[in-house]
C-alpha cells in the first residue's frame, strides 16, 4: 500500500459543502507488515482507513462518502483514483475490512458460521457447502472460540466473542490485507486484550499485511512495526514507538510520551 500526498474529502449532494478529512498524507506498508494509526476522534483515521479497504472514490459520488480529491493511493498495486466497479469488486475480496461496527454489522438472523460463511457465498454461490464449513471452522478456531459457537446465533454472545465473529468473517477471503478499525471498540474491558491478541497471531500465521486504527496508543503499540499519528487530518508523526516518543516536538506526541512513560513505570516497578 502507498498512498502519496493523499487527499480525501466529504461532498454534499450539489458538491457546493467540502471537509477534507485527510491532508497531504504520505505512507507505505510492505508486505507482511503490520501499521498502527492513532489520533482523537475527528482526526481522519477512520475515513483513511476506509479508503485502504476500497471504499473511497465510489462512483458515483454518493453524499456522506469519502473522496479521493489529491495525490494517489495504490493499494495491493490497484490505483484507487477513479477505479471502475468491477476492478473495486476484485480489489475488495483481496482485502478484509473490520469497521468500527463490525460486530453490530452481523445478521441478528443468521448463526455465527452462516455470519462467517456469508462472504464466501456472496462471491461465489456454488461454493462447496462442506468446504466452507471447514473453512469457518477454522477460523473460528484461530479466532479462538469453540466450535460449539458455531450454531449459535449472535444474540447468545459477549461483545468479546461478537468482535472475534467479525474478525473470522473479515479473514474468510483470505485477504492479502486486513484493515482494522477499532478493533476493540465496545468489547468488554476484561477481554479486550484477548480479542486484541488474535489480530498478531493470525498475521503472522497466515503472512497478510494489515492496517490497526485506534484511538488509544496501548491498542497498536505491541501490534505494530511502525505507527502513524494524525491529528486533523495531517499525519504529525511516523515511526517505530520509541522514534515517536523520544524527544518529541508536538504537542500531541509530547502528551501520548508523558503517557507513554506512565504507563511503563508501574511495569517497571513490579519487575525489580
Amino acid at each position: 500500500m502507498t498512498a502519496d500526498d493523499l487527499s480525501i474529502e466529504y461532498r454534499s449532494a450539489t458538491a457546493s459543502s467540502r471537509h477534507v478529512a485527510v491532508n497531504g498524507v504520505t505512507l507505505q506498508l510492505r508486505a507482511g507488515q503490520v501499521l498502527g494509526i492513532i489520533g482523537e476522534s475527528g482526526s481522519g483515521k477512520s475515513t483513511l482507513a476506509m479508503a485502504l479497504a476500497g471504499l473511497a472514490d465510489v462512483r458515483p459520488v454518493d453524499e456522506g462518502a469519502p473522496q479521493i480529491c489529491g495525490g494517489s493511493l495504490t493499494v495491493l498495486g490497484t490505483p484507487m483514483r477513479r477505479l471502475g466497479k468491477k476492478a473495486r469488486r476484485v480489489l475488495t475480496l483481496r482485502v478484509g475490512y473490520l469497521p468500527q461496527d463490525a460486530a453490530q454489522r452481523l445478521n441478528p438472523g443468521l448463526t455465527v458460521a452462516e455470519n462467517v460463511a456469508e462472504p464466501i457465498f456472496l462471491r461465489d454461490r456454488r461454493f462447496d457447502q462442506n468446504e466452507a464449513g471447514k473453512l469457518v471452522a477454522t477460523l473460528i478456531d484461530a479466532v479462538h472460540l469453540p466450535l460449539s459457537a458455531l450454531g449459535l446465533m449472535t444474540y447468545e454472545l459477549s461483545s468479546g466473542q461478537l468482535q472475534r465473529v467479525a474478525l473470522a468473517r473479515s479473514l474468510i477471503l483470505d485477504p492479502e490485507l486486513l484493515v482494522a478499525d477499532e478493533p476493540i471498540r465496545g468489547v468488554d474491558i476484561l477481554v479486550r486484550h484477548h480479542v486484541l491478541n488474535v489480530i498478531p497471531e493470525l498475521q503472522a500465521a497466515r503472512g497478510f499485511s494489515a492496517v490497526v486504527v485506534s484511538s488509544d496508543l496501548s491498542v497498536v503499540q505491541d501490534v505494530a512495526q511502525r505507527i502513524a499519528v494524525l491529528q486533523d487530518g495531517v499525519i504529525i508523526g511516523l515511526g517505530t514507538l520509541d522514534e515517536l516518543v523520544t524527544a518529541p516536538e508536538h504537542p500531541y506526541l509530547k502528551g501520548l510520551s508523558r503517557a507513554l512513560a506512565s504507563e511503563r513505570q508501574p511495569r517497571e516497578d513490579e519487575a525489580r
